[in-house]
């Protein structure tokens, strides 16, 4: 083939295809040239005039790599990962890095297995990152613990790309030899970072164990501290988390080749309004980034901090992933290309793909039988440490406030917007349930609750009254995982996830439907947040600050401990 190709590039032999009068946006020289591109047996072969055995007339439209999305976790869009391929291929994404550690820490390597099985014969490649943290931390109940041995054999693995965000930083820092046995075995591949917050010479020795990125900055200072000290920043713009604003003006000319566009999560709705890469890229646009600096930071600097040869740009041995735009300012591409193949066009696949068959997946719910009182906490002190939320963020504040108190109980108080929270373990029927306040989420009536909790994924919920809470959780119960709102005991709308409690089998459209009605129904009772569920989802994520809750009860993370919940 080698020989074939040489021929083929040299003008000997034909092309399979020449894309012609195309305007290539070269992210390799940083300018915009227009030419013919010769493609063979999925590789681009060539510029300029070549015999080929098929020609498509680009008529003067841009040519632009397709897009890699550098850190997603495919299972927070619910969707599957042949449905998530048939939503953001047609934006003119190709590749993306996907961190698996959502479905890792509720079935382990076999959620992991799951994933790799289901990225077969997809139009979109996925990249893997083995999971770093699963447990995430020690203070909650996972379904499954990964150690450095069971990564180990993984890594020596093509779609393989190296470790998962490190979120246990203290664990790095402190020298934790679980941890440390874990970056030890990462040679030549990336180890991704988890670090909001950290700072000073703490950071400094982070970075030094070998955590070449993060994707967890929120504001100017921060990230300009991390790219001094030579991480790569990952802008994230996704559906629980929006960065973009405060980064974007940290960008330069002479700095870009150091920054990429992130989603990390990205919810159906958001998909289908907004877009995915393409739709950040457009805002790098607007924003005043150089056109084509903003697109290399959506696919050649992606491909290169992940070593993915060939992948991020329009050249002769690159693959042929590539889209074609009317204009800088199109969101959706004319045409979408995966290895020389024309796999979508305005804004639809070509052919959509199933998911594969027979990938079994066993039920990830087994909680221990529920009763009312098994919610209920009596008041022990004066006041209530208080998680209050952060809009748009994922950062949470610790509080103080006075506590509410009913016959001796501790109980919700609308009238102060304070909601008792419930995390209930979903793995090991352990019984454990955390209980704690929550300001910030508005309900007036009824109670929510998720089985889509970051990151071991119990089940979380939020309400006025016990009865409510516990019907909502139920109900979640029942489906084998989902989302689930209540009032006066009755299940008003829900959604059933029956993989892993994260996806659905569903098209991205039903889900969406769902979803929308879901959160029209939380509004009706009173919730604040714009997605109450995504919302909910990160208030169980113990590394980031600074007060949250899990199965084993409340967690001050900045001192990386349970702490009681009354003072």
């Amino acid at each position: 083939m080698l020989d074939d190709f040489i021929k083929v590039s040299s003008g000997k032999k034909p092309a399979d295809l020449l894309l012609k009068g195309g305007r290539v946006v070269n992210v390799l020289s940083s300018e915009i040239i227009k030419t013919d591109i010769a493609v063979y047996k999925g590789k681009i072969c060539g510029f300029g005039d070549y015999r080929a055995a098929e020609t498509i007339d680009i008529k003067n439209r841009y040519i632009l790599p397709g897009y890699i999305d550098g850190h997603i976790h495919i299972e927070s869009s619910m969707l599957t990962v042949s449905e998530f391929a048939n939503a953001v291929v047609p934006m003119g994404t190709t590749s993306v890095v996907a961190d698996p550690h959502e479905i890792a820490n509720v079935l382990g390597l076999s959620g992991i297995k799951y994933m790799l099985e289901s990225a077969k014969y997809q139009p979109l490649e996925v990249y893997l990152m083995m999971p770093s943290c699963v447990p995430a931390t020690n203070l909650e109940t996972s379904g499954a613990v990964i150690t450095a041995g069971d990564i180990f054999p993984y890594l020596s693995e093509k779609w393989v790309v190296g470790l998962g965000e490190m979120m246990n930083f203290t664990g790095v820092i402190g020298g934790d030899k679980k941890v440390l046995d874990k970056i030890k075995m990462v040679s030549s591949k990336k180890i991704d970072g988890h670090a909001p917050g950290l700072s000073g010479k703490a950071l400094s020795a982070y970075i030094s164990a070998g955590i070449s990125s993060d994707h967890e900055s929120t504001t100017y200072d921060e990230a300009a501290e991390k790219l001094r000290k030579g991480m790569d920043i990952m802008i994230r713009e996704g559906t629980a988390t929006k960065n973009f604003d405060a980064l974007i003006d940290l960008v330069n000319p002479s700095n870009s080749s150091n920054f990429s566009f992130v989603s990390d999560d990205r919810s159906p709705e958001d998909l289908i309004s907004q877009g995915h890469i393409n739709y950040i890229v457009t805002r790098a646009h607007k924003a005043g980034v150089d056109p084509v600096i903003a697109v290399k930071m959506a696919t050649l600097n992606t491909a290169r901090y992940f070593n993915l040869d060939g992948k991020g740009a329009i050249a002769p041995g690159y693959d042929a992933d590539l889209q074609v735009l009317k204009s800088f300012r199109s969101l959706t591409p004319l045409m979408v290309f995966k290895k020389g193949k024309l796999v979508a066009e305005n804004g639809k696949l070509k052919k959509r793909t199933a998911k594969p068959k027979d990938i079994h997946i066993r039920g990830s719910v087994n909680v221990k039988w529920l009763v009312e009182d098994d919610f209920k906490v009596k008041a022990r002190g004066k006041k209530v440490k208080t998680i209050k939320l952060v809009p748009s963020q994922i950062v949470t504040e610790y509080k103080k406030y006075k506590t509410p108190v009913a016959k001796g109980m501790l109980v919700s108080d609308t009238s102060r917007d304070m909601l008792k929270i419930c995390v209930v373990e979903r793995h090991r029927a352990s019984g454990n349930i955390g209980v704690g306040m929550l300001k910030g989420m508005g309900l007036k009536s009824g109670a929510i609750a998720t089985s889509v909790a970051h990151d071991s994924h119990n089940i979380v919920a939020t309400g006025i009254n016990d009865k409510d809470i516990m019907a909502a959780v139920i109900k979640v119960v029942k489906m084998g995982g989902g989302l689930a709102v209540a009032n006066d005991g009755k299940i008003l709308e829900s959604l059933d996830l029956p993989i892993a409690g994260l996806m659905s089998e569903l098209p991205i459209r039903q889900i969406r439907d769902k979803l929308i009605a879901l959160k029209k129904k939380a509004k009706e009772l009173g919730a604040v947040p714009d997605d109450p569920f995504f919302t909910l989802s990160f208030l169980c994520l113990p590394v980031i600050p600074s007060l949250k809750l899990t199965d084993k009860g409340l967690v001050d993370v900045d001192k990386f401990k349970i702490v009681g919940l009354f003072n």
